[in-house]
């Protein structure tokens, strides 16, 4: 089925990739397309734009991780009625809820722009910061501080760490190289 040979590989690769990813919406976002959207770790939408997880409405679940990832972003009651009556949502109001980070005139251009400020940034610790907070609430406050310590310290260690103290100490912009 095209569940397990598309949208669940794609969704678990957006997930996975060892650079951010950011969605722009100028459209319908519908059932998979808007899965994708939230599996991206920023999604930025047109004024009208908007989302839709109309399954309920031909009998079938969202998928594509559509009910996991509507609780994640929205909490149990919105998810909740967005996948039981089918409603669209706007963009602003998806912006509002926590689904999306922004809504602009131009999605892609500002997709872009915020992809080169970050392609910029040390993408390791941006995957980290990923990792970490999409499994904070898996853990307890006792074992994700451990966790933290884990990661900061193996990030301690890497080449754009060192880079970034270097670039403080000598006041100019770090050349970081994801490493």
């Amino acid at each position: 089925p095209i569940i397990d040979q598309a949208f669940n590989p794609s969704t678990r690769r957006l997930q996975s990739l060892r650079m951010p990813t950011i969605a722009a919406v100028n459209g319908v976002a519908a059932g998979a397309g808007a899965s994708m959207v939230m599996a991206c770790d920023i999604a930025i939408a047109a004024p009208n734009a908007s989302f839709i997880q109309a399954f309920s409405k031909i009998g079938l679940i969202p998928d594509a991780g559509g009910s996991w990832l509507l609780v994640e972003r929205l909490g149990l009651a919105r998810a909740m009625a967005l996948a039981m009556t089918g409603d669209k949502l706007a963009a602003q109001q998806a912006k509002d809820w926590g689904m999306i980070w922004d809504v602009v005139e131009d999605p892609l251009a500002s997709a872009l722009t915020l992809a080169e400020r970050l392609a910029q940034m040390p993408t390791k610790a941006l995957v980290a910061t990923r990792a970490l907070l999409q499994s904070a609430t898996t853990r307890s406050l006792s074992e994700h501080l451990d966790t933290e310590r884990d990661t900061q310290s193996a990030l301690g260690r890497t080449h754009d760490y060192f880079e970034g103290v270097q670039a403080f100490l000598e006041k100019r912009a770090p050349q970081f190289k994801g490493e």
